[in-house]
């Protein structure tokens, strides 16, 4: 078993079994809200989430038909241009009457029907598929994983999934993405409605950090 070094860099031996946090990671994304986002939820870790946009690392292809191939993908991707420990996620919008779509293609559902690249754009043909639709119940899914190399052979995998519903009208200031159309009955409020402590108490990528970091933890097997 090994752990990052304090640099983040090199592994060294553990009699723990576990995995020290590393001080220094590149998130694989160049999406500002996810960077809002996991700043936040790493803060407390005394982890600096470097963009990789900032290292000069392109976005990876993502070709894979589930979060877990794409989010391991960007992630070894991130780390062998930069030789540091990388996290990467891919998640998205699965709605149940759509048989799960947008699904991994949530950032890019409307340019792949003619639309542009767009949260507005993805948002308003969600609304238009669902017209008619009396059921609206979706989930949010994500996938995060964290290599500690482009090669290592056992990369820790948190999931989070997020149930709510979706609504026509779009509601509240925060979050990103379809976070207006995402209503959350036990709230009675949307995602973007939601003060971000509390988003970042509840949301999919929350669970899926909490999965990671208890695999993180001294004498994680």
């Amino acid at each position: 078993m090994t752990v990052l070094s304090a640099t983040g860099a090199t592994p060294a031996p553990t009699p723990t079994g576990g995995f020290s946090v590393p001080t220094r990671v590149v998130l694989a994304s160049g999406n500002a809200g996810k960077l809002r986002e996991f700043s936040a939820l790493f803060a407390p870790l005394g982890m600096e989430l470097i963009p990789q946009g900032q290292l000069g690392v392109p976005d990876a292809e993502e070709p894979y038909g589930t979060f877990l191939e794409n989010a391991l993908t960007k992630a070894r991707h991130a780390s062998r241009l930069t030789g540091l420990p990388a996290i990467a996620d891919d998640s998205g919008l699965c709605v149940d009457a759509l048989g799960g779509a947008p699904g991994v293609y949530s950032a890019r559902y409307a340019s792949l029907h003619g639309g542009e690249k767009s949260d507005a754009a993805n948002n308003a043909l969600l609304v238009r598929n669902l017209v008619g639709q009396a059921n609206r119940r979706a989930c949010y899914i994500a996938v995060l994983v964290m290599v500690r190399s482009e090669q290592d052979p056992r990369p820790l995998v948190g999931e989070g999934v997020w149930w709510g519903e979706i609504v026509d009208t779009p509601r509240g200031d925060h979050g990103f993405g379809y976070d207006p159309y995402f209503f959350l009955p036990p709230q009675g409020q949307t995602a973007a409605e939601l003060d971000p402590v509390e988003k970042n108490r509840l949301s999919h990528r929350a669970q899926a950090l909490r999965q990671l970091l208890e695999k993180l933890r001294p004498g994680a097997a």
